[in-house]
């Protein structure tokens, strides 16, 4: 019989496991890479085979996150994928644009007792919001949170939790102020601000929030806590982070030596921003993760193998001892300030 020296690796405790189920989405947001780069971008959706693989890695893990650069609700076997992970007892959620969570999906999704679902915002006016995010319409979004809302209410469940997924441009500063006053009373109890990290291409380097002093970073820090400060009032807490002024490297908010990527395909990355579905690097923008990283494909090794291989350790011990691995050292991840207080591990 042959020995199974993999067989003694330890299973990864990992604070997130980012699951992309499907790199399809029925949105073009302005901003993102699949509207940019849609013609040469990869449309694939994750098999039940290649899911099922990753399984025995969700028990020592905190979180098991069903979102990539597409959008879930269109994966025919969601359902199914929310029970496995389910029973492996651990968090279960994902980020969505909302425009397909009809009545009946509301009442699988409470069915299904997922953890939190998130819906992406972009602005607090249908005019800002539906123009930056196009094929959404702010009305439906909120409509749908309405819709789980009320029949997480009518069945007493405390799950899912609903969050906002806010995505703050430059552009887009004075809308912000109104964000508690749009989600009173819709049974939102998470918002998470976030800035245009990634960079898709030149013309978006203007809609950035990098502060250019220190002055400019506690101007906007202050703008932020009032708005986090008026939510709370209505027992709804704000997370936020913000790009340092200065170019020190800090913390990897994308967890890069405690989590992971899987894309569709079952290729395994640090995270969501070093494996776009398209072929080739991003552009060469400054902010901007530029090299495709890829260190396995759960297909051929176990999820386990490829995270104790040798290139894969290297890299987070790199990440980790302020001398960041080249698709890293652009990142803004790590340039990045929490301002929260009891920020929980969720990628909404």
């Amino acid at each position: 019989m042959r020995w199974n020296w993999r067989s003694l690796l330890p299973a990864p405790a990992l604070d997130w496991i980012q699951v992309e189920i499907t790199s399809e989405c029925t949105a073009a947001c302005t901003y993102c890479p699949h509207t940019i780069y849609r013609d040469v971008w990869t449309d694939r959706r994750m098999s039940l085979e290649t899911y099922e693989r990753l399984l025995p890695a969700f028990a020592s893990t905190q979180l098991v996150f069903l979102q990539g650069w597409g959008e879930p609700l269109l994966h025919p076997d969601l359902m199914r994928m929310i029970r496995l992970a389910r029973q492996a007892d651990c968090n279960v959620g994902f980020t969505t644009n909302g425009m397909l969570l009809d009545e009946a999906m509301a009442h699988q999704l409470v069915e299904s007792q997922i953890d939190l679902v998130a819906f992406s915002l972009a602005g607090t006016t249908p005019e800002r919001n539906d123009a930056v995010r196009s094929g959404t319409r702010l009305e439906t979004v909120l409509g749908a949170i309405r819709r789980l809302n009320r029949i997480r209410a009518s069945r007493q469940a405390t799950r899912p939790q609903i969050h906002i997924a806010y995505l703050l441009l430059r552009s887009g500063l004075d809308e912000v102020d109104d964000l508690p006053r749009l989600i009173e009373g819709l049974g939102v109890s998470t918002v998470v601000i976030s800035t245009l990290d990634l960079v898709p291409e030149p013309g978006w380097q203007a809609e950035t929030l990098i502060p250019s002093s220190t002055g400019e970073l506690e101007e906007l820090r202050e703008r932020l806590a009032t708005v986090a400060d008026t939510a709370s009032r209505s027992g709804v807490q704000v997370h936020f982070r913000l790009h340092a002024a200065d170019d020190r490297y800090r913390d990897c908010t994308e967890h890069g030596a405690r989590a992971l990527f899987v894309g569709a395909d079952g290729s395994v990355s640090p995270c969501v921003f070093t494996q776009l579905p398209s072929p080739g690097n991003t552009p060469d923008i400054p902010g901007t993760v530029r090299h495709r990283t890829v260190f396995g494909n759960v297909n051929d090794d176990s999820l386990r193998t490829i995270w104790h291989q040798r290139a894969y350790r290297a890299f987070r011990s790199d990440l980790t001892h302020a001398a960041p691995p080249p698709p890293c050292r652009v990142c803004a991840k790590l340039r990045m300030i929490d301002w929260s207080q009891d920020r929980p591990d969720q990628l909404t």
